[in-house]
């Protein structure tokens, strides 16, 4: 299996310096691909809720399927979700990304949203886009999105090659104690987990409109750190102990060796959220680990100033052709 390793050594543009600047900057000002005009349907759950997955408008009916899972508080709006739909526009590709529960614009119906370690919802969504595109998928998680496809692969062992072809998982987070504290920490804490905490807390108090006692409030409103919230809401509403709880179990790491569909995990070893010592050191038969010293969380800007966003489609999908 012929696989293009020269990502692998990927190094940030000069005038880019630092994982931070790295993460950042490609999310907020580098050049943007051309506008994408989605397609949504809603997909109704088996549990009486919804799901709305976006498809790019104008794809082919036929060729290759390409499904991406997007990172916390992420939609097919986000950058990156843009940078592959436009890969997938140019290559021919059809493209979908399936909005996790409460996250397309519309709050979704149950108390319950979506985490990590999904991989319950993860098969569902896999096994309704496969009967969609009529042959396996190529999938790429994102940060949180990477995580819980993994850990939907390890759940589903050599089953998951009924459903994909192949994977990657771009910044994922596969040890989640070990990322949740890096964010929770300094500048991170400051920057990220603010920012991440100022929707997830928004999106928690109108749940607990529509379902009062659901979760205490003050506790709620006075958390300051990803894991005060994890402990407080996402845990217990997803049927987890406590945080630290969810973020053991939910972990892809300690289950990399049941995979059994072929997969690139792909993590920069500046990525402000992923602490270098959490990865995992070799891969596997089935398991491509890219761990450049530079790209950030999801960064991995392309070209001169101001950058663009498609080296890291590129350079995935690069690798998802290669698979024979």
């Amino acid at each position: 299996m012929a696989q293009p390793r020269a990502f692998d050594r990927w190094r940030a543009p000069r005038w880019l310096p630092g994982g931070n600047a790295q993460t950042i900057w490609p999310a907020l000002l580098s050049r943007r691909p051309p506008a994408v005009t989605w397609r949504r349907e809603r997909w109704e759950t088996p549990d009486g809720d919804f799901v709305d997955v976006d498809f790019v408008a104008d794809a082919p009916a036929g060729g290759p399927a390409l499904v991406l899972l997007h990172g916390l508080e992420g939609s097919s709006r986000s950058h990156y979700s843009v940078a592959f739909a436009h890969w997938a526009r140019r290559a021919g590709w059809r493209f979908a990304v399936p909005n996790w529960r409460g996250c397309s614009g519309e709050p979704n119906r149950l108390p319950r949203a979506y985490h990590s370690g999904d991989f319950d919802e993860v098969a569902w969504l896999l096994e309704r886009l496969r009967a969609w595109a009529a042959t396996p998928l190529c999938v790429v998680g994102v940060s949180l999105g990477g995580n819980a496809l993994l850990r939907w692969a390890a759940e589903a062992g050599a089953d998951a090659l009924v459903q994909t072809h192949a994977l990657a998982a771009v910044s994922a987070p596969l040890d989640l104690t070990a990322s949740g504290h890096a964010i929770d920490s300094g500048f991170n804490r400051i920057v990220y987990a603010g920012m991440f905490l100022h929707t997830m807390k928004a999106k928690a108090l109108a749940k607990l409109e529509r379902y009062p006692g659901l979760f205490d409030r003050e506790r709620m409103l006075a958390a300051t750190t990803l894991h005060e919230f994890d402990d407080i809401y996402t845990a217990p509403l997803h049927g987890f102990h406590d945080a630290d709880d969810y973020w053991a179990r939910a972990s892809a790491k300690p289950h990399l060796a049941r995979i059994r569909v072929p997969t690139l995990a792909l993590n920069a070893r500046n990525d402000p959220f992923v602490p270098p010592a959490s990865l995992p050191h070799k891969g596997t038969a089935f398991i491509t680990l890219w761990q450049p010293a530079h790209g950030g969380h999801v960064g991995f800007p392309g070209g001169g100033f101001p950058g663009h966003l498609m080296n890291l489609p590129d350079a995935v999908m690069g690798w998802m052709r290669s698979i024979d």
